[in-house]
């Protein structure tokens, strides 16, 4: 049987640092209140658009796979905050890489987009499909973010992580998984004005209001997350200690406690990132495995259980065993380009164009509709 391991592992992260401190600036909260509630003690902002982060993080992944862009088949981009629609974001990262016999495509499941699109890649590879598959899992959140609403602009952060899959006849890889959606409770999480319907329902084009029913999420992630965990432990046969490490999707450190209670995982086996990047979305599980392996809690061999949940209300966990290295093949010399702003500065010049757009389209509505046409 022919398994897809992950040969290649690169992430990207804005340098740029919003501190609790920085939201206090511009939001009635502070250190305490959020840490309280979250775990979170900083995020990244970036100066550059989402492709930019994703294709660093796939060239690292790809040198650290000893390939070349041009030996790339397939490349999967996992993102709920793309630059582009038409063309896909993916072809992009395509074009740069010089991956030029590759296919390209986006996949939307909100914060599980790159557990999603690792297993379409691994079922791709699996299949003789593709051979050397890039999954990336990017977002840049912060040009979507509604940053009057304390209860979201605290959470969420920028960034992009990427694996390469492929071919091996030694079980490793994805081993198992669950895929699942509460699509009956997908409005608790909604974001008014990523998307046409809202065009003309009370939400300027380029604004943001989100709905996030907190307590629900919270629910039904811990509901969601373990239950799908458990669900694959089962149907693999493996115990909770068979275990090197879990690296569940970082959206709240007391959701991450509660699925770990609940699953009967103990904490010292789960690897945390939220205290440094907050919740990232579809980059956020990526970004924690890329960075668990580089500090080396993930051992050769070793098994690694990976829950998540986003929006939709989407729910993911995957079983897999890491391979027998843990260091890359090559060196990787891309880089981002200078961030010339803190990432106060950034935030602030974004909430700065978003009252710009706001007061130009309510100056529009009180035009006639002669005045609207020009007339």
């Amino acid at each position: 049987m022919t398994h897809a391991a992950i040969t290649g592992w690169g992430k990207c992260l804005p340098p740029a640092i919003l501190t609790n401190a920085d939201l206090a600036t511009f939001l009635a909260t502070d250190d305490e209140w959020i840490t309280t509630r979250t775990g979170m003690k900083e995020r990244r902002i970036s100066h550059v658009p989402g492709i930019e982060l994703a294709i660093v993080a796939a060239e690292r992944a790809i040198a650290c796979a000893g390939l070349t862009g041009a030996d790339i088949d397939l490349i999967i981009y996992g993102s709920c905050s793309n630059d582009e629609t038409v063309p896909n974001s993916a072809s992009a990262v395509q074009q740069r890489i010089g991956a030029t016999r590759a296919a390209a495509f986006d996949v939307n499941t909100a914060c599980t987009s790159f557990m999603y699109g690792l297993s379409i890649g691994t079922s791709m590879v699996r299949t003789g499909v593709a051979c050397n598959v890039v999954v990336i899992g990017v977002e840049l959140i912060s040009q979507y973010m509604d940053w009057d609403n304390r209860n979201v602009a605290v959470l969420f952060g920028d960034g992009a992580a990427a694996v390469v899959l492929q071919p091996t006849e030694n079980a490793e890889g994805v081993l198992a998984e669950k895929l699942q959606c509460y699509a009956d409770s997908r409005q608790i999480l909604r974001v008014r004005g990523m998307g046409t319907m809202y065009a003309n329902h009370g939400v300027p084009f380029g604004q943001t209001r989100w709905d996030f029913d907190g307590q629900e999420i919270f629910r039904k992630a811990v509901q969601g997350m373990s239950e799908a965990s458990l669900d694959v432990l089962q149907r693999t046969g493996t115990k909770v200690e068979d275990l090197a490490l879990v690296v569940p999707h970082q959206a709240n450190l007391r959701i991450i406690e509660a699925v770990a209670r609940k699953a009967g995982v103990p904490m010292d086996k789960v690897f945390l990132t939220v205290q440094k990047y907050g919740n990232m979305s579809s980059a956020t599980t990526p970004v924690a495995l890329v960075e668990a392996v580089e500090e080396g809690h993930v051992p050769a061999g070793g098994l690694v259980l990976m829950p998540a949940f986003g929006g939709g209300l989407t729910l993911s966990s995957h079983l897999i065993r890491w391979g027998a290295r843990t260091k890359p093949l090559q060196p990787c010399t891309v880089e981002l380009p200078p961030c010339t702003q803190t990432a106060l500065e950034i935030v602030n010049d974004i909430r700065a164009q978003k009252r710009i757009g706001e007061e130009t389209v309510e100056r529009f509505a009180t035009l006639s509709f002669a005045e609207q046409r020009g007339g």
